[in-house]
């Protein structure tokens, strides 16, 4: 008799959602991705000022701020055609690579690394042993079997008093899990030291932020910033070297831990490299402009269909059409009003909650909060990919020079680890996802000190220019600003009419990876990824678990929803 394992709520994700999958003989038969909250942003910025949209959009989510507000910003300021002071967008970049590289390092270690790692099983590990593994396939000043043998005794009190905190409720002992003791013991070392790297990316971005999350320094037309190297109240120099130094420590840590930790793991669990390809369409925008105009990048953006590399188109500025005129969204098996695809500047935003009947999805009616986004591509609209793989896959078709350095020796490392040869195509994968992700870290880790130069350069010469003030004309304007955020590519799309946001949507990572099938049947990401996934016990879903959370899922941000916390609750019921 068939089954139905329901996920509800999955944790280690910004949001509320619930998974649902039909096993048979030990895999993924189906799977049905359904967001569960909605809170209506679009709605509530109807009738409002342009200038403060973004402070509105960063509350969709409580991890993925910083990026509403940048897309928010660029959506007006691209309806306006308006030029951003140099001095702006190095400032604006700097942020961008500090909040994003906080998000991967947590992504990673804090979110789902512990859907490979049995935390318990740290207990058995000798550290002296432990200390060599670690020493074979990374250079890390923090490892060391003084230190290994520290987090193990501080492990053992967590589980003899029965308060494991962040570990409790986890899948301990299960099948799917094969690391050896040691490398648990590496990598629940490694955990904890992330806590602190993650925490000098935030302090990076409240510096020159305002605060973090939630920043406070944007402006439609640049920043709100003010530069002075000679006051104290100011951004000046000692700030600025205090931010270099912090990105300095960061880029260690992503170097020489996180990415070979990233690699290593998935060396072991190496067969997973044939799991989660899923949609193989991929999409990732340009990001970290180098210019006022918005037509000069230093990260490459572009479409890639079918998982092959030789059919990337690249999408070279804030105004290209080729994307602009090209995103839609469906909603056949969405709750909201009508069954339509409709480009965003023509959307609306009704809600129409019809529940699911019998309390699980039919496959037929509607089942999610989440709209399903769609590209057009030769007069069909088809699902995409977002996120660090796209990003990486498109950087690498296109011969980006650091993508390529740093796939390559990934690539390498992996090889050698695994003891097989490893090529690009296998990084379409649930844990390439992963490595991916730790791929981006590098880049960004790498041209956030680049940033920071010009920055620094640009106002040696005198140039303090921070803001070009918005004019609204009358009548009717639009406006597209993307953002490749950590979770993938996000764009806003604004109308506005007189001066006032006559309609506004968010299309967003969230979105495009977790919604649902559309008015063709095509799947979403997360629920074409999931189809031929192991699944060795369905109470205890473990490997539906690694798919969606190597997505590095916000849920919150595909509905305009806020968080909760708490344990996976799982049922599984004979159909």
């Amino acid at each position: 008799m068939a089954k139905r394992v329901v996920i509800d709520p999955v944790t280690r994700i910004e949001g509320h959602l619930r998974i649902e999958v039909v096993p048979e003989n030990g895999y993924v038969k189906n799977a049905y991705s359904s967001a569960q909250m909605w809170r209506g942003l679009e709605i509530i910025l109807q009738g409002r000022n342009p200038d403060d949209a973004w402070m509105f959009v960063q509350r969709i989510c409580g991890v993925c701020t910083t990026v509403h507000a940048i897309a928010s910003v660029r959506s007006v300021e691209n309806a306006l055609q308006l030029e951003i002071p140099y001095n702006a967008q190095m400032i604006r970049n700097l942020i961008i690579a500090a909040h994003a590289l906080h998000d991967n390092i947590v992504h990673f270690y804090h979110l789902t690394a512990l859907d490979w790692v049995d935390i318990v099983s740290a207990l058995k590990a000798d550290p002296q042993k432990a200390a060599k593994i670690a020493e074979s396939y990374q250079d890390w000043k923090l490892n060391g079997a003084s230190v290994f043998k520290a987090v193990q005794d501080k492990l053992k009190k967590f589980v003899e008093s029965g308060q494991l905190g962040p570990f409790a409720n986890g899948y301990w002992g299960h099948p799917a899990m094969k690391l050896p003791p040691e490398v648990n013991l590496i990598a629940v070392t490694h955990y904890l030291q992330a806590l602190d790297y993650q925490r000098k990316a935030t302090q990076a971005a409240a510096i020159l932020g305002g605060k973090f999350p939630h920043i406070q320094n944007l402006a439609v037309g640049g920043v709100s910033t003010a530069i002075n190297l000679d006051n104290e109240a100011t951004l000046n120099m000692e700030r600025l070297y205090y931010v270099k130094q912090l990105f300095e420590e960061v880029r260690e840590f992503v170097h020489n831990c996180y990415l070979p930790d990233v690699i290593a793991i998935s060396a072991f669990y190496k067969e997973w490299l044939n799991y989660g390809r899923g949609v193989d369409n991929y999409l990732a925008v340009p990001d970290l402009p180098q210019d006022t105009k918005g037509e000069v990048f230093d990260l490459p953006g572009g479409t890639i269909i079918g998982g092959d590399l030789s059919t990337v188109k690249p999408i070279k500025s804030f105004n290209d059409p080729y994307f602009i005129n090209n995103v839609a969204e469906n909603i056949t098996h969405s709750w909201y009003k009508g069954d339509w695809t409709r480009h965003p500047w023509e959307e609306d935003t009704i809600p129409e909650y019809t529940g699911m009947p019998g309390g699980y999805v039919d496959g037929n009616g509607k089942y999610s909060w989440s709209k399903a986004p769609r590209f057009r591509h030769n007069g069909d609209y088809i699902p995409m990919q977002v996120g660090p793989l796209a990003q990486v896959l498109v950087g690498y078709a296109q011969g980006h020079k650091l993508t390529k350095k740093y796939v390559d020796q990934a690539l390498s490392m992996l090889s050698s680890l695994a003891g097989t040869k490893v090529d690009i195509n296998a990084l379409q994968s649930t844990p390439g996802r992963n490595i991916a992700r730790a791929i981006r870290a590098q880049m960004l880790s790498d041209l956030a000190l680049k940033q920071w130069e010009q920055l620094v350069d640009n106002v040696g010469r005198g140039d303090y220019e921070i803001f070009n003030p918005p004019s609204y004309p009358a009548g009717e304007i639009k406006g597209c600003g993307f953002h490749e955020a950590p979770r993938g590519t996000l764009s806003h799309w604004c109308v506005i009419e007189n001066g006032r946001i006559k309609n506004y949507q968010a299309v967003v990572p969230g979105t495009w990876n977790s919604g649902p099938r559309d008015s063709k049947g095509q799947l979403g990401p997360y629920e074409a990824a999931l189809i031929g996934n192991p699944i060795a016990e369905p109470e205890k879903p473990l490997e539906v678990l690694r798919t969606v959370h190597s997505f590095d899922p916000c849920i919150a941000c595909a509905v305009h929803m806020v968080d909760t916390e708490g344990k996976e609750l799982v049922k599984v019921k004979a159909l």
